[in-house]
């Protein structure tokens, strides 16, 4: 059985540079954990997409995503996972990961017209925003429109709230 059109979508990080030349421009980028997707989630997502043509996510690793502190079990679910889930969004048109701490080297080979981070960032704290500037970019800080967290959700879950 031939696999989902969807996962046409996700792209290794060593192809990234060969599959964004095909992506129609201005190109969006935008990165995270996305562990439980969430209402919160995709309208920012569906927002960062309307800032340009196209939207690359890069997700951040199972072990990336452990070294930001959100706790010794997440991410809840596995990086295959979660690309799969975001590459099914029709506001993504590519999906990649890095395995750093930051997306810096993935901001650079993929040189977007557009960043975009959630609304807790302010847009000069961006990772990668002094690069996206410095070529003629814009940097966008998105306000949160829908108050939910992966971690309060799990916690509801648990029985913690």
């Amino acid at each position: 059985m031939a696999a989902p059109a969807f996962e046409q979508k996700i792209c290794p990080p060593t192809e990234l540079f060969a599959r964004v030349g095909g992506l129609a421009r201005p190109l969006v980028f935008t990165n995270g954990v996305f562990d439980i997707l969430h209402r919160g989630h995709v309208t920012y997502l569906a927002r960062a997409c309307a800032l340009g043509a196209s939207l690359l996510v890069a997700l951040n690793t199972d072990a990336s995503a452990r070294r930001l502190g959100k706790g010794p079990d997440r991410p809840v679910n596995r990086l295959d996972d979660r690309c799969a889930v975001i590459a099914a969004l029709q506001a993504v048109d590519l999906v990649t990961w890095f395995d750093e701490d930051t997306p810096l080297a993935l901001i650079l080979a993929g040189r977007p017209d557009v960043l975009a981070k959630g609304g807790d960032w302010a847009p000069d704290m961006i990772v990668g925003a002094a690069e996206v500037k410095s070529w003629g970019g814009s940097v966008h800080s998105i306000p949160f429109e829908h108050q939910r967290s992966t971690t309060a959700l799990i916690n509801r879950m648990r029985g913690k709230t």
